[in-house]
């Protein structure tokens, strides 16, 4: 019998709902249950996949091509369970299904309403590709009080009475803010967030409490009192010195007990043994490398979440703290890039969309080129460098990319066919932005003798992409003699997927996105090396 716990948050946003989750994952997960993990976001955007980074953060990209909300990466991160396109869901994909099964007449003509037919319509998004597992946790997207979040809220209520308590249960984050100058952490935040989630219907079954300092024991009897819980289901979620720690915190509070109380259920204590080594190894390195991430959209970090922890797990590999020096590319079209990043022991150009600071990141992938810095290129990052060795090493001085505008030498070009599971995909300028790009899972064939053959230790590989340009193979010739060979390739031999610089101490461009499927228990082959050939670069400085 599967049981839901739906994870509602009040107050203001950005309080780690999706990092409570994917911790009361982890922590089921060890007491020897299978879960799953979902995400219901309330934007009317279809998916985040249109969406600048500034306004959303990163995309999240599963195996099978959906563009998701990041806190998906968190699930997965925490739980090593990968996740689908069934795992996520928007306003604009319920209102989308819902219209067009209007369309088809589908509702013989009935007036359609958001209740019944799109809570019906959500109710079923959590309901659908069930297996066996024991917990489905559905996170609900914005803060409780949203307008737009009126519809799940209703829904996740009318769930609540069908499956029963026996079923359900409802876990709701809030904030209790520390004021200084009353020298008193405040509860009535969180007694007016529970009033308002009670207004909707829903009676919260346990109350995570955020603070930046221990919550006294008046204080969670208080809350209790208001809002109607028990003091035991109280639990502070106070800050950490790393993420990891949460799982481990969240236990000593009793989340995970609270959660079997709830629905009478026993199970062993969880050996988090796993999480106390990872623990271990982030908060007490042997050494630390410095790495310069060279990118535009600097400005708000969540645009690169997956790639700072695939590079932190890259550290716990190695055993090493990664010091990340992040960098707006743009910078180098004023200044030289000698003096950003002469003293870091990487770089790393991860993706991104446009012309803007692409100059920066070809001087970047120049400067690694020409120092012997071990440098990363993933997506965009491995077009720049291609292109930089085209003009700087091939002669090639029109090279550019189709991307910025017509260009004489189009090194890099506008995709508009591959194949995905036997079924050729076509693409075009004319296309629409939202759900055209090379999506997901694919396979690429990496070339015997190769570093990157050597760094995955196989032949054949299966990674995330997420892009509508590719590398143009007719350049393969000339970029070879000149020092750069394409490693990697799809399997007819046609996209490049990987490229690297043999006789360079570590140089690998990767077309798809690796910090996709890194985990701390199983970091990235791919991060692993790069910190390891961060840490040999520190050694020689």
């Amino acid at each position: 019998m599967t049981r839901f716990i739906f994870i509602t948050g009040g107050v203001v946003s950005s309080l780690g709902k999706g990092l409570a989750s994917a911790a009361l994952g982890s922590l089921l997960q060890c007491r020897g249950f299978k879960v799953r993990q979902r995400k219901l976001d309330p934007y009317i955007n279809v998916d985040p996949g249109t969406m600048s980074p500034y306004q959303h953060g990163e995309v999240y990209v599963t195996d099978d091509g959906a563009e998701t909300d990041l806190d998906l990466g968190h699930y997965e991160r925490f739980t090593g369970v990968s996740t689908r396109q069934s795992d996520n869901v928007t306003t604009g994909r319920i209102y989308s299904d819902v219209i067009a099964r209007e369309r088809r007449g589908d509702y013989l003509g009935a007036t359609i309403q958001v209740i019944p037919h799109i809570t019906d319509a959500i109710k079923d998004f959590v309901l659908s590709d069930i297996t066996d597992e024991d917990f489905v946790l559905c996170e609900i997207g914005g803060t409780i009080g949203d307008i737009e979040g009126l519809p799940f809220i209703e829904a996740i209520r009318q769930l609540g009475n069908e499956l029963g308590s026996e079923r359900s249960m409802f876990v709701h984050v809030t904030l209790l803010p520390y004021i200084p100058a009353a020298h008193e952490l405040k509860t009535k935040p969180t007694q007016h967030s529970v009033k308002e989630l009670q207004g909707a219907g829903i009676q919260p079954d346990v109350l995570l409490c955020r603070a930046d300092r221990p919550i006294p024991e008046g204080e969670r009897k208080k809350i209790a009192l208001f809002c109607n819980v028990r003091r035991e289901a109280v639990i502070p979620a106070l800050d950490v010195d790393t993420i990891y720690r949460v799982p481990i915190t969240y236990h000593q509070e009793g989340l995970d007990d609270q959660v079997l109380r709830h629905f009478g259920m026993e199970a062993p204590a969880p050996d988090l043994s796993r999480w106390e080594n990872v623990v271990e190894r982030v908060t007490r390195p042997e050494g630390e490398v410095t790495i310069a991430v060279v990118g535009k959209y600097t400005n708000l970090l969540d645009a690169y979440k997956s790639l700072g922890e695939a590079l932190t797990h890259g550290g716990i590999a190695n055993n090493v703290r990664v010091n990340l020096d992040w960098i707006d590319s743009e910078i180098f079209e004023r200044e030289d890039a000698v003096a950003h990043l002469e003293k870091v022991n990487g770089i790393l150009v991860p993706g991104g969309f446009g012309e803007r600071g692409a100059a920066g990141k070809i001087a970047a992938a120049r400067f690694a080129r020409e120092r012997n810095v071990p440098y990363f290129g993933i997506c965009f990052g491995m077009q720049m460098a291609v292109v930089e060795t085209a003009r700087n090493k091939c002669g090639i001085a029109t090279a550019g990319s189709t991307e910025f505008g017509p260009c004489k030498d189009e090194l890099v070009g506008l995709m508009t066919e591959w194949v995905r599971d036997g079924v050729v995909q076509r693409r075009s300028s004319e296309s629409d932005l939202g759900g055209t790009m090379r999506l997901g899972a694919y396979a690429a064939h990496l070339a015997p003798g190769s570093k990157v053959r050597e760094v995955y230790g196989t032949d054949v590989i299966s990674e995330r992409h997420r892009h509508r340009y590719e590398v143009n193979p007719t350049y393969e010739k000339v970029l070879a003699e000149a020092g750069m060979v394409f490693s990697g390739k799809s399997p007819d031999g046609v996209l490049p997927e990987v490229v690297e610089i043999p006789d360079h101490p570590w140089f690998i461009g990767v077309q798809f996105h690796p910090e996709l499927k890194s985990r701390p228990f199983d970091p990235h082959p791919l991060f692993k090396s790069f910190i390891g050939a961060a840490v040999q670069q520190a050694r020689l400085v």
